[in-house]
């Protein structure tokens, strides 16, 4: 829309419309015709056209039919010019609304003028209405929230299909409507509290849960309530009611404030994990001191150290999946052997669905069967990282003993599979797979859920027991290691799941085994600082390295070995340096020594199942470790 209104005159007479022109120039921008024929064409490639001066009688056609013939398409504002002998057709028109004005001829100047602005500024407020009206209509259609607009008395004036449904009617079945009469009676002593703080404070928000009608949970709604005007009196006490669905919000905030607690429950884990670590390195390792003390102990002495040693292993083992669970890390794609593995696992598995107790507080009794593993020389090992498989199938299981609540038994088993082409899919690179299964005889899942199982935070669990990313994280882990997780469920008939790990073709890629009671020897004698603030483990590292026939210094933290190492005129060969220590960490104490002796070789120790502090070539044993593990990394410290 232009800034000057624009005006069409209309007449037969060349000499009127130069008449006209002059008198409106200055304040109109100008179109003109001596032909009605040709005004319509204007008006049909013009849209901006705010007024149409036309002359009434015309020897192509009358005005008044040039104009009624124009409101089809045009809805400027429209005055006609007539004598005295056209004053009926001129009123038939006004009467019919095909003109806004009339003026007979010859015309006031004045009098023309100011109806033709008049004319030009009604036009050009019904456009400003028209676009006004089209926005609202357009806004009130397409939010996603219910929106409703009430008269001073209360009743509905405008209002979206979204607050009508809400309701359980349509827009025209609301407009006239209180809200009181329309919502559910148990819903009224709130709306009346509500409508009462609106009219106190002029404006009002709050939350309601409203029973779901599939009887499955709530839906939450929010609510605001304003008054129009800012409670300016003048604006007659309107007001707008706005109420959305926030359930999905509202889950969404419950399951992000499981994961903040998972997370800092894994932050704590960690902690105490490290310091687990720590006590269990100073007990392994003095356990296995002891027990090289020579052939003299008796036998129930070295029964009793064996019992220790083995229950500080267990321990260790625990601890390392406390860690994986704790601080999530790369992936480490190793050959695994996967029947060693669930069977190392079952006590884990046992202890982690053992905790679910009945409406009557009792135990829900579990069994977890194993009697499907394929025979172990018929299963190759398989290409994944062990640590993130024994958390991917305790998670698997914990579903699984949540679909059974009333019990019932978990069962894994293993089989080796050849996918070509058409049965590995788009999924999976045609080859040799072990496939690990975990079934169960819970309640299924119908066609809809199954579909949405691997999405981030999709979760059929309360809100509290769960963060929906269990399986999605399992899928992650699978994919990244070469595999796919297939789900095979139907409502009563259980889930089976099955994690499809490639088979590791490595010529001569053996399993590592550590004996721990074979003979350690090292493979020549070196000068070893041992740096830690933990004096049991260091006393337990400096004693395997002295029992391999290195010559050992020991410093309780970073700046004791720098001032150790700026102070020896020879200084050590290696470093085998705590991570984590007050003051000064690890990596600082080693990067300072290096200043001194760029030739140091460096070991790191350390309890936390992350090294992201440490530079990517760091040489990192983790702890508990035992005699042999601490040999092997010395030598390939020595060799690097």
């Amino acid at each position: 829309m232009t800034d000057r209104p624009v005006v069409l005159l209309v007449d037969d007479e060349p000499e009127i419309l130069v008449a006209l022109t002059d008198l409106l120039e200055d304040s109109f921008t100008i179109l003109s015709t001596t032909s009605p024929v040709e005004a319509l064409d204007i008006l049909a490639r013009r849209r901006d056209v705010d007024v149409i001066v036309s002359d009434q009688r015309m020897p192509e056609m009358g005005g008044d039919v040039m104009l009624a013939r124009a409101r089809a398409f045009c809805d400027a504002q429209a005055i006609l010019l007539t004598g005295y002998a056209d004053i009926g057709a001129v009123a038939a028109a006004l009467n019919q609304g095909r003109i806004s004005f009339y003026s007979h001829k010859p015309w006031d100047a004045d009098a023309l003028r100011a109806m033709i602005v008049q004319a030009a500024q009604h036009h050009r407020l019904e456009a400003e209405l028209g676009t006004e009206r089209m926005l609202l209509r357009g806004l009130l259609q397409n939010l996603r929230s219910g929106l409703g607009f009430k008269d001073p008395e209360g009743r509905f004036i405008r209002i979206n299909r979204q607050a009508a449904a809400f309701f359980g009617r349509d827009e025209d079945a609301c407009l006239g409507q209180r809200e009181e009469d329309l919502c559910d009676p148990a819903q009224l002593p709130g709306l009346r509290a509500a409508e009462a703080r609106l009219a106190a404070e002029g404006r009002d928000e709050e939350v309601i849960a409203f029973p779901d009608p599939g009887g499955a949970g709530v839906t939450w709604r929010e609510f605001t309530r304003a008054q129009l005007g800012g409670g300016d009196p003048r604006q007659g006490g309107y007001s707008v009611v706005i109420n959305r669905d926030i359930t999905r919000q509202r889950e969404m905030e419950a399951r992000l404030r499981q994961a903040e607690k998972m997370q800092a429950l894994g932050t704590m884990a960690g902690g105490i994990a490290h310091d687990f670590n720590n006590l269990l390195t100073a007990v392994m390792g003095s356990l296995e001191l002891a027990s090289d003390m020579g052939p003299e102990l008796d036998q129930g002495t070295a029964r009793l150290l064996d019992n220790a040693m083995a229950a500080a292993r267990r321990g260790a083992d625990l601890t390392r999946r406390l860690l994986n669970f704790s601080r999530p890390r790369d992936l480490s794609l190793q050959p695994v052997d996967v029947n060693a593995l669930l069977r190392g696992l079952r006590d884990l598995l046992m202890q982690g669905v053992a905790s679910r107790r009945g409406p009557d507080g009792g135990r829900v009794p579990f069994d977890i069967r194993m009697d499907g593993l394929a025979p172990d020389g018929d299963l190759p090992p398989v290409r994944t990282d062990a640590g993130q498989l024994e958390l991917a199938l305790l998670n698997l299981c914990i579903n699984a003993s949540d679909a059974m609540p009333e019990g019932g038994t978990i069962t894994l088993s293993t089989a080796q599979v050849h996918m070509d082409g058409a049965a590995a899919g788009g999924d999976l690179m045609p080859g040799d797979y072990v496939v690990v299964s975990v079934a169960d005889q819970g309640t299924g899942m119908p066609p809809e859920t199954l579909a949405r199982i691997f999405e981030p935070f999709f979760t059929t669990k309360d809100v509290g027991r769960g963060t929906g990313l269990g399986l999605s994280m399992i899928y992650g882990f699978v994919r990244h290691s070469g595999g796919d997780v297939r789900v095979t469920s139907a409502p009563g008939q259980g889930t089976r799941v099955d994690l499809y790990l490639p088979v590791h073709h490595c010529p001569g890629a053996g399993l590592a085994v550590s004996n721990p009671t074979a003979p350690v020897a090292a493979s020549h004698a070196v000068r070893v600082l041992v740096v830690d603030d933990e004096a049991s483990v260091r006393a337990v590292t400096a004693g395997f390295l002295r029992t391999m026939g290195h010559e050992v210094t020991e410093a309780q933290g970073g700046a004791e070995a720098l001032a150790h190492v700026d102070a020896s005129a020879e200084g050590p060969d290696l470093a085998v340096m705590d991570v984590m220590m007050p003051e000064m960490g690890g990596e600082e104490a080693a990067r300072r020594i290096r200043a001194i002796r760029p030739d140091l070789r460096v070991l790191f120790l350390t309890g936390y199942a992350d090294d992201a502090s440490l530079p990517d070539d760091a040489l990192v044993l983790r702890k508990p470790f035992t005699q042999a593990e601490l040999a092997e990394y010395v030598n390939r410290a020595m060799a690097g």
